[in-house]
């Protein structure tokens, strides 16, 4: 293979294998005839001028079921395709065959989750494949940049963990294992050291079966996803339980993570400080966050959320079945950076996570305060889910754990909680014809299961950011939430005409400015943007409110924005009075 390695190589990444959108054409059940001539035109004219260059065309996240015969027929050296998420790519290669003037880029090794590779499994695909007699190089199923670097460094684990755990360079190192292995025949590699490593990666793990959480989610009915009183009852309780002036006003929850604010966290993480001197400091800056949304005249204030280092870091801190690393980064977006937890086991809640922080700044003030929470798919989906259990269960697990904490703090007199879904869309499957099946069918209602428990008279809020919605807006109107916000500011408030589309029930807050900017919206221009709101909402539907959470931006700017808002909505209180 050196010849290989040696050549000009260029690597065409066919994003979401060619199943998301192309030319603004959306994959619906399956490619139109329109879309594959526009996919032939578009290739043929790129790989023109490639007569002297290798040319490996990788496609990913899933297989390409709907173009394999075209994109094997182009004029390149080598087709990458994904055995993990591909879930017909072995077939696909097996009954429509593989051309043998091409190479095969196997991506066996999976590039998005950090468990050690099944060996066992790798070998399986591979004799199929060289059964074919198909020329293979070994790859990874995706680029490597959703994994950590290595685990090596995570020294605070007990090998008893770290053991299963594989990041971008122990994967490397897999695929050549593999390589080794498939040089035996196939008796020798039950053998091999490397082999007897990984042949039962899941069933030494330690502290993961949790038999009444597995019971608990064994019991849940139908009636457990449904919330009565029906939501156009509930709304009209609510309304006279907050008597919210027209477009009352909110913020989505954090506020400006400052120096200090960090300091303080890392000073205690250290040891440098107390708890009592932590908690301190973090009363403080909720009784000044809360004065100061007084002082603005917010509607529903928010306590700030200084204790949280990251919206599903500290979730999953505070619940069993979850474990976390001390290096192990992976870029989220632009230069930002998170660690993502790795959920080891069943998941439950250990203790009251919010309540404490919900109900203090709760007695700042006569004002209703919004109790702060990360929902269960959002959770699952920004951490490194299990393997050996279905997203589907792992879930509803969290789910129930979120339950618990919403109930508490209903009980703690907590009248209205935000559950955020800001990852909800991430999973969405490729092809829209699976998004329902495979997954929405058991997203949406485990949304609905941790709220479905309480009152009438408790408002459920959401929020949905880093994404588009538009094309599922009906799925987001069916989690029964009773007000949601979007992010909507950046793509120009395109979800209006979606909202309007599909009349949309629940109350809903699109976002009047965009947080991700230092800049300052004027009153006027945030007027504006609350009338082209009002041509597609209802006014008896809206909220006003950012279009993201302030942990990122200055606490002036945070001031000047938000008095802004405020002075907005009193504007078009006395023109809609």
């Amino acid at each position: 293979m050196l010849w290989w390695h040696l050549c000009r190589l260029i690597r065409i990444s066919l994003r979401r294998a060619i199943a998301k959108e192309f030319h603004g054409y959306v994959l619906k059940n399956r490619l139109s005839e329109e879309d594959i001539t526009i996919f032939k035109t578009f290739y043929t004219a790129i790989l023109k001028n490639t007569a002297n260059t290798i040319v490996c065309l990788q496609t990913y996240f899933g297989d390409i079921r709907d173009v394999y015969t075209n994109v094997t027929s182009l004029d390149v050296d080598a087709i990458g395709l994904d055995f993990i998420e591909g879930s017909q790519t072995l077939d696909l290669v097996l009954e429509q065959g593989f051309p043998s003037d091409k190479l095969l880029f196997a991506g066996l090794v999976n590039g998005k989750n950090i468990w050690k590779n099944n060996y066992r499994s790798s070998l399986y695909v591979l004799d199929k494949l060289t059964g074919a007699n198909i020329n293979v190089v070994l790859n990874t199923s995706c680029s490597l940049l959703h994994v950590p670097y290595t685990f090596a460094t995570e020294t605070k684990f007990e090998e008893s963990y770290r053991k299963h755990l594989a990041g971008a360079r122990e994967k490397l190192a897999e695929l050549a294992d593999i390589a080794d292995l498939t040089e035996k025949n196939t008796p020798a590699r039950i053998a091999e050291p490397c082999f007897a490593i990984n042949r039962e990666i899941f069933s030494e793990r330690i502290d993961v079966v949790q038999s009444d959480v597995q019971k608990r989610v064994s019991e849940i009915t139908d009636a457990d996803f449904v919330r009565l009183p029906v939501f156009a009852e509930r709304e009209r309780i609510q309304k006279g339980v907050f008597n919210f002036p027209i477009f009352p006003t909110t913020t989505i929850g954090s506020f400006p993570q400052t120096k200090e604010v960090r300091e303080n966290r890392k000073n205690y993480k250290q040891g440098a400080i107390s708890l009592e001197d932590y908690e301190n400091f973090n009363k403080e800056k909720i009784a000044q966050c809360i004065k100061t949304q007084e002082e603005i005249g917010l509607d529903a204030i928010v306590h700030g959320e200084f204790e949280r280092n990251d919206m599903v870091e500290y979730f999953g801190e505070h619940l069993s079945g979850f474990i976390f690393t001390n290096n192990a980064w992976v870029q989220s977006y632009g230069t930002r950076c998170v660690k993502p937890p790795i959920i080891w086991g069943d998941v439950a809640r250990k203790e009251a996570i919010t309540v404490k922080w919900s109900t203090y700044a709760q007695s700042c003030t006569t004002h209703v305060v919004k109790g702060m929470l990360t929902g269960p798919v959002t959770i699952l989906n920004w951490s490194f889910p299990r393997e050996d259990a279905s997203i589907k269960d792992q879930t509803l697990q969290i789910a129930l754990a979120i339950r618990d904490e919403v109930l508490d703090l209903e009980a703690h007199g907590i009248r209205i909680i935000q559950i955020d879904e800001a990852a909800l869309r991430e999973k969405l499957p490729l092809r829209k014809s699976d998004w329902f099946s495979e997954y929405l069918d058991w997203a949406i209602p485990a949304f609905r299961l941790v709220h479905s428990g309480v009152a009438a008279e408790t408002q459920i809020h959401t929020h949905m950011c880093y994404s588009e919605f538009n094309d599922i807006i009906a799925a987001i109107d069916d989690m029964d939430a009773d007000v949601i916000t979007f992010e909507a500011s950046r793509s120009d408030l395109s979800i209006l005409d979606a909202l309007q589309e599909s009349n949309f029930k629940t109350q809903v807050g699109p976002g009047v400015y965009d947080i991700h900017s230092p800049r300052v919206p004027s009153e006027d221009e945030i007027c504006a943007a609350i009338e082209r709101m009002l041509a597609k909402v209802p006014q008896e539907k809206l909220w006003i409110n950012p279009d993201c959470g302030l942990k990122t931006r200055g606490e002036k700017e945070t001031s000047a924005a938000l008095k802004n808002l405020v002075c907005a909505a009193q504007r078009m209180r006395s023109k809609f009075a």
